[in-house]
């Protein structure tokens, strides 16, 4: 069975101290379940997976136990060339995903070609109850509609997202840091403004003036701006 031979091989790529390593930035996975394979390996391996007719026998064999198979996963999803089959298997993925890790790698790399399509999936993640399916939509936004497909109406949709969730709220800000290094005209009225919760606000104000996009001058001005609790 496929399921045997990958996890089989995912053991023969362990690495320990990676694994005692990487389970330490990733509170919510049980230590126990990290094998330890590292990203590149597991990128090449997803890559030669992608390719064979049994594969779809491991992605239906959802909730996997192994944070790595979790991994490999999504870095199989985000080669599938198919859109529609490719947002079928992010939909049926992502209700088990439980950390942060594994959301962020989930980046399909079709959904470059059908923004139009993809917008209105976006739009259904962001009002999903589970924390990393939110944190997708909102990933996604950032990945892909921050250019030449940018309209104001995507962080007016972000800011109006409330959440007591840590890992919704980072990536809020991770977006708007994002968002002005890029757009920073039509986002700095939502800083000014305080659109965003303080904790929100504050954090997308430090991960902007740790960014290398964005002039002296602005973050200087960033940093005028901070929330006072």
């Amino acid at each position: 069975m496929i399921l045997d031979e990958i996890r089989n091989e995912l053991f023969k790529m362990q690495d320990t101290a990676y694994r005692d390593f990487n389970s330490k930035l990733i509170p919510t996975v049980d230590k126990s379940l990290f094998i330890g394979v590292r990203t590149p390996e597991l990128r090449k391996y997803a890559k030669q997976l992608a390719k064979r007719e049994d594969i779809e026998e491991f992605l239906h064999s959802l909730p996997h136990k192994y944070f790595d198979e979790n991994q490999l996963h999504a870095f199989i999803v985000s080669e599938i060339k198919d859109f529609k089959s490719c947002v079928d298997s992010v939909n049926e993925f992502l209700p088990h995903i439980d950390n942060w890790a594994t959301c962020d790698q989930l980046s399909p790399k079709v959904f470059k070609k059908h923004h139009k399509e993809l917008i209105a999936y976006i739009k259904e993640w962001l009002k999903s109850d589970k924390v990393y399916t939110v944190r997708f939509g909102i990933g996604m936004l950032m990945e892909h509609f921050l250019d030449e497909d940018f309209d104001i109406i995507y962080p007016e949709t972000v800011a109006k997202v409330r959440s007591d969730e840590y890992y919704v709220n980072m990536m809020i800000a991770w977006y708007f840091a994002t968002a002005l290094a890029k757009q920073y005209d039509n986002i700095i009225p939502f800083i000014e403004n305080r659109r965003l919760d303080i904790w929100t606000h504050n954090k997308a104000i430090q991960k902007a003036v740790e960014s290398l996009r964005i002039s002296d001058e602005k973050k200087e001005y960033l940093k005028s701006l901070k929330a006072k609790k």
